[in-house]
């Protein structure tokens, strides 16, 4: 089996938003990631799914550093990442780097892409020729030489997030965090995109924690794929088994909620689980399983007691009651 080059242990972040009562003040905290474990292997894209608010951002951004987390270990390699000391190391950071969501504010527009390009490569690569870096890195995400004399403002935005990618590539990475790395393009950009990253990820045995709400773009780029609901994962699979044998009611819900354009299509969703209710509030997650003020299938113990996750077959494992050992599985 290929060695997992990253792994997040019991991650928890807790942000404190605020106080409640005027004399005996007591914070008010959302628990955006909250005990989060998964791991993730050399040359995989591991996809990261949930609806917005759901922790997975989050998850994303302490990856690469910009958040401390509140308990929980990040290990690269088997090495911590924060091991006690508030940032990550030097080396740490040249390993991991992100791909943002929306390249407009990801890319300084006072700075030329040359600029752009050239900032990693003297941090992290001083010793190489910085000009034929940004060459061989323009040409490796099939842009002209030239683009290197424009600004972010000459660019759509197909080519500033493949500058951002650039960017990315510039240190030499292990792993990349794409964090809804097309969701801000058009569709027709978005294909290009993504056949860009595969061919990368080929090319440089890159790891990619993917992070998105598509699920139909999981299907066909993922090698595995989990879901979160409010900072916690609910089921992790490979991706064949995971779409033909969902078993969380959320991730059903998710499924049949997927758009299709045919009868085929159709046929492979699962039966449509219809969920109640609204999305509960972060500062305000239901006791018991988080899910169960929408499942269909609540039960009395769904709403006290929190389900842990269990492995149901090899590499699927699933946090739902229905699936607990003195329960059938059938």
């Amino acid at each position: 089996m290929t060695e997992d080059i990253l792994t997040i242990t019991d991650l928890k972040k807790h942000f404190v938003i605020g106080h409640n009562g005027l004399i005996h003040r007591t914070p008010i905290t959302v628990k955006a990631v909250d005990g989060v474990s998964l791991s993730l292997r050399k040359g995989e894209t591991f996809g990261l799914v949930g609806e917005s608010g759901s922790g997975k951002s989050t998850v994303a951004y302490m990856t690469v550093g910009m958040y401390r987390p509140t308990s929980g270990t990040i290990r690269f390699r088997g090495e911590d990442l924060f091991d006690g000391s508030k940032e990550r190391s030097k080396r740490h950071k040249k390993e991991i780097q992100i791909v943002f969501q929306d390249p407009g504010s990801s890319l300084n527009p006072r700075r030329s892409i040359k600029d752009i390009l050239d900032l990693p490569l003297r941090i992290h690569q001083p010793q190489k020729n910085r000009l034929e870096e940004i060459v061989r890195l323009l040409s490796l995400v099939e842009l002209p030489p030239e683009y290197m004399y424009k600004y972010p403002r000459q660019l759509s935005g197909g080519e500033k997030q493949i500058v951002a990618i650039a960017r990315a590539l510039a240190t030499d990475p292990s792993i990349i965090v794409l964090d809804e790395p097309t969701s801000a393009l058009d569709v027709s950009i978005q294909g290009k995109v993504i056949n860009l990253l595969i061919r990368l990820q080929q090319e440089f045995e890159l790891s990619f924690l993917f992070i998105t709400h598509d699920l139909s773009l999981m299907r066909n780029v993922a090698s595995r794929v989990a879901i979160m609901y409010l900072g916690k994962i609910c089921e992790v699979a490979d991706a064949a088994e995971f779409f033909e044998n969902p078993l969380h009611p959320y991730t059903q819900m998710l499924l049949s909620s997927i758009p299709v354009l045919t009868e085929e299509e159709e046929a492979l969703k699962p039966v449509k689980v219809e969920s109640r209710g609204e999305i509960p509030s972060p500062v305000n997650v239901p006791p018991g399983c988080s899910f169960h003020s929408r499942c269909p299938y609540a039960e009395a113990i769904c709403k006290q007691v929190d389900p842990e996750m269990k492995e149901i077959r090899p590499g699927h494992t699933v946090r739902c009651h229905l699936f607990a050992s003195d329960r059938s599985q059938a």
